[in-house]
């Protein structure tokens, strides 16, 4: 009687630690790859290249503010006049402010010389960061040289356009030419790649990177690094992760400023299938993005 009791015991452990072994022990090791990535973004047809410092360049509102510093009176006329006529000509809307501003513009009476050339003016943007769909100025800024002896203030215009990231033209027509003349013109190219740089909204746009997944036995590993590529800051959010459809696990993802990233890494989260075929990672956000496709991407395994 009590060595049946005994045997009855160690069949029972040994059952109870096959179960154990079953159920949470690692037996073998499966990676998974990434089988879709969606996205539909798209800028447009025309090209930037040649045209602007960078591919893309824009600040994150069609809306700029600027702020005159101390200029003498004719140059903040003229100043006022420039931006008040690209806006005039193109979605961009330019206002003034006291702080804070987008683009800073200066002022200097002293005569400047650049490869035997007389400087009129000097602008540019100061700050930017680098995206995947853009380059995104924070800041510009102004140094206004030379007062305009034209009827229009082509110096000035040529400036606002430098810091909206244009470069020269090699076109002597083109108020883009590295040197003023008042028959000068504003292109039509330049006001429509303008147009279509600003017509996407200032949204954020957040997108993963890269991701991986790795199972070992019934436990699961990630990795995954996710980025800001839009136009403003990111709210909180949550990304969810899906194994067979089956949600596994809920992260929580801070706010992001633009061109921002943060790279996630989990170990031994325990999934109840064995056979798992695809992983799911979610980005659910519940505020508007530049595109919502790529805030999904579905693993299988490697072959």
């Amino acid at each position: 009687m009590g060595w049946g009791k005994f045997l009855s015991f160690i069949f029972i452990l040994f059952s109870i630690s096959l179960l154990v072994f079953y159920w949470f022990i690692p037996f073998n090791s499966v990676e998974f790859g990434i089988k879709s990535k969606d996205s539909n973004f798209n800028i447009g047809n025309s090209s930037t290249k040649d045209m602007q410092f960078y591919d893309n360049m824009r600040y994150p509102s069609k809306e700029i503010s600027y702020k005159i510093y101390e200029c003498p009176l004719q140059k903040k006329e003229n100043m006022n006049e420039a931006f008040e006529i690209v806006s005039n000509i193109s979605i961009l809307e330019f206002y003034s402010v006291d702080s804070k501003e987008d683009i800073s513009v200066t002022c200097d009476s002293k005569n400047k010389i650049k490869e035997g050339l007389f400087i009129a003016g000097e602008g540019g943007p100061t700050n930017i960061t680098k995206t995947d769909k853009f380059n995104v100025i924070s800041h510009g800024s102004i140094l206004l040289i030379k007062k305009s002896l034209c009827s229009k203030p082509n110096v000035a215009i040529h400036e606002v356009f430098h810091t909206l990231g244009f470069d020269h033209s090699k076109n002597p027509r083109n108020i883009m030419y590295n040197v003023s003349r008042c028959n000068q013109v504003i292109g039509n190219d330049t006001i429509n790649l303008i147009n279509e740089l600003y017509s996407s909204p200032s949204y954020s746009d957040l997108d993963f990177e890269n991701v991986s997944a790795k199972m070992n036995g019934r436990y699961l590993d990630i990795d995954m690094s996710i980025r800001n590529n839009g136009l403003k800051e990111s709210e909180d959010t949550k990304i969810i992760v899906y194994v067979d459809k089956k949600q596994i696990k809920e992260i929580n993802l801070e706010s992001m400023e633009v061109g921002f990233g943060r790279v996630i890494t989990f170990t031994n989260i325990w999934v109840s299938k064995i056979n798992v075929e695809k992983i799911e990672f979610l980005i659910n956000s519940s505020f508007n993005e530049l595109e919502k496709e790529n805030n999904r991407v579905i693993l299988e395994i490697k072959k």
